[in-house]
């Protein structure tokens, strides 16, 4: 496994990766599984250079079933992963993937979830950003391409005001140039990051997540 320390400075433009963290003001990470994280922490520390890491994981994610890694995802010649392409069924056939949904953290595991209650294993994509900054061009780049019959849905659990949707709405339509529309799924704008009623909560999580696999008719909106 490359190490980072060992490489000279001024070969980090020949790795766009490293190049990246070397010309960014700070490192913002929201890690879904305990390989990230694990991961996210040794890069930084063996990084020729420092700077700031701010990780965004809810503390949710320590207990909940499904956030685990094997520990053959922290073994020698393994690495942070920027983005956590889809590895299901869908990942077999792109070209019969109607949708892929970009997310970043807990979220996941609620599309995933009800992903498999609609059987709509086969239909629907869903990637994950570990890294939010600096933002993976390179690789998300690679799977819009992949993908290139499909509906693109950025789906965050947060306030449409509040979470990461005006960070990544720029820089996904860098990345599409205006070819292909990219759909908005999660809450509308409030105030308040919470609404301080779990059956509203549930609601408005139900809400989202009808909208986010509703293949006939979207009702989300652009970007």
């Amino acid at each position: 496994m490359l190490c980072l320390s060992s490489i000279p400075l001024q070969q980090f433009e020949d790795d766009f990766e490293v190049s990246q963290l070397y010309d960014c003001n700070w490192i913002v990470v929201n890690c879904s599984t305990p390989a990230s994280y694990f991961h996210v922490l040794r890069r930084q520390i063996l990084l020729p250079f420092r700077k700031p890491l701010i990780i965004f994981t809810p503390k949710s994610l320590l207990r909940h079933p499904e956030a685990k890694s094997s520990f053959d995802e922290m073994v020698p010649g393994t690495k942070f992963k920027r983005v956590i392409a889809e590895e299901g069924v869908a990942a077999e056939s792109p070209e019969d993937v109607n949708r892929v949904i970009f997310c970043t953290g807990k979220v996941y595991y609620d599309l995933v979830k009800e992903r498999k209650n609609q059987d709509l294993e086969k239909a629907v994509a869903i990637i994950r950003l570990e890294q939010i900054s600096p933002f993976p061009f390179d690789l998300l780049k690679e799977e819009i391409k992949k993908y290139a019959k499909a509906e693109l849905v950025w789906c965050q659990e947060e306030h449409k005001n509040i979470g990461y949707y005006d960070y990544v709405k720029p820089r996904f339509r860098t990345i599409v140039n205006h070819t292909r529309p990219i759909w908005y799924v999660g809450r509308e704008p409030a105030a308040a990051p919470a609404t301080g009623n779990k059956n509203t909560h549930l609601v408005s999580l139900r809400r989202f997540l009808d909208t986010a696999f509703n293949l006939e008719a979207f009702e989300g909106k652009t970007f």
